[in-house]
């Protein structure tokens, strides 16, 4: 009897052996595995932790943000037929399962129309309110998106922030849409004047990438919870220089139900009205110069006093605001945030002086 080997190498030519060895080799060789085979949603396992981790709260969060578009009107010299531009574009997130969104006020400024993208789609969408002065808008769509509910977002808390934790942006840098960028908190208690004329107070700084187009996107912490309003960044050439700075959440949590509720931030004031700085610094004054005290106000009720005019055209300046609660204010600035820190029908400490002498009154303060 022939052995096996000795019958393989006589059949060998032949297709029978030929199929024989292949099926052998077959039997004992390793199967081959496709390179999509075995994945799938187990890939994630094959990731670091923290990889993980920023995947998940950017696939969470993703669907609460938005591509914010600022259109305009120009009118053709020629034919004085007028055509819609855009202006602008920005970012913006879902607030609640009304469908409020909330972006950057100097995202909106200006426009005679604004819309929403939302998964490509484009839905009109109406100004419901802002506060310049926070660089806050909230906007109200004309319609419903067809597909999907509104997914909010899941809101956090700045106080507790430390610096060095790591941070998430979301948002439309450059028109291109759900954009992920990462870094940390650089810096806390930034005080940064914004497009309002007045410091917006405790803003977060961070190095993840802000660059045109994220205004009015989220910031994240790493449970995907919004701490911040991304708003501007320090750059000589107009793109992200790694210092970007976020509107604080608590400061948002504060304004925005107010717009929704009433069209307009609620801000408390003494009930008067004001010379510009520049006035007080051509005159050699340190504090705010009363230009008029309004009638049945918190400031007419305590006897503050307003610029005067006699018959003669003699010219009596206010009463000069130098402190609140004595807290020394210089300028305008230093005046509003030191009322925007109450609530009306707060009473509050006002330091001014009139014909050279220093006096106090306490002041209730008015809603604006």
């Amino acid at each position: 009897m022939a052995t096996v080997c000795e019958f393989l190498h006589m059949r060998w030519r032949s297709g029978f052996a030929a199929a024989l060895v292949a099926a052998a080799v077959s039997l004992w060789a390793p199967a081959e595995v496709s390179a999509d085979e075995g994945h799938g949603d187990d890939s994630l396992a094959e990731l670091l932790p923290h990889e993980r981790n920023t995947i998940e709260v950017f696939e969470k969060a993703a669907p609460s943000v938005v591509f914010v578009v600022n259109r305009g009107i120009q009118r053709d010299l020629f034919s004085r037929r007028t055509t819609e531009y855009m202006r602008g574009t920005g970012s913006g997130f879902v607030w609640d399962k009304a469908g409020h969104i909330v972006t950057n006020y100097h995202v909106i400024k200006g426009a005679s129309s604004v819309s929403v993208i939302i998964d490509q789609e484009d839905y009109p969408a109406r100004i419901l309110g802002a506060e310049p002065k926070r660089d806050i808008a909230v906007l109200a769509l004309e319609k419903r998106p067809r597909s999907a509910p509104f997914t909010p977002v899941k809101l956090g808390d700045d106080r507790n922030l430390r610096v060095g934790q790591q941070v998430l942006a979301i948002g439309s840098p450059f028109g291109l849409d759900r954009t992920l960028t990462t870094g940390v908190i650089s810096a806390l208690g930034r005080d940064i004047v914004g497009i309002g004329g007045v410091t917006i107070p405790d803003m977060i700084q961070t190095d993840a990438s802000i660059n045109p187009g994220n205004s009015g996107g989220p910031l994240l912490d790493s449970r995907g919870r919004l701490i911040g309003m991304n708003t501007m960044i320090y750059s000589k050439s107009g793109s992200s220089a790694g210092v970007g700075f976020a509107v604080p959440i608590q400061l948002v949590r504060r304004i925005v139900p107010q717009i929704i509720a009433t069209g307009r931030a609620v801000t408390a004031s003494l009930g008067a009205s004001y010379f510009d700085d520049d006035v007080a610094r051509r005159l050699g004054i340190r504090g705010v110069v009363i230009k008029r005290v309004g009638a049945n106000t918190g400031a007419a009720a305590a006897g503050l006093r307003g610029t005067q005019q006699s018959r003669r055209g003699r010219i009596r300046l206010g009463d000069v605001i130098v402190a609140i609660d004595g807290e020394a204010v210089e300028n305008y600035d230093q005046l509003y945030n030191a009322l925007d820190r109450h609530q009306p029908g707060d009473e509050v400490a006002v330091d001014f002086v009139r014909e050279r002498r220093k006096q106090r009154v306490r002041v209730r303060l008015d809603a604006l």
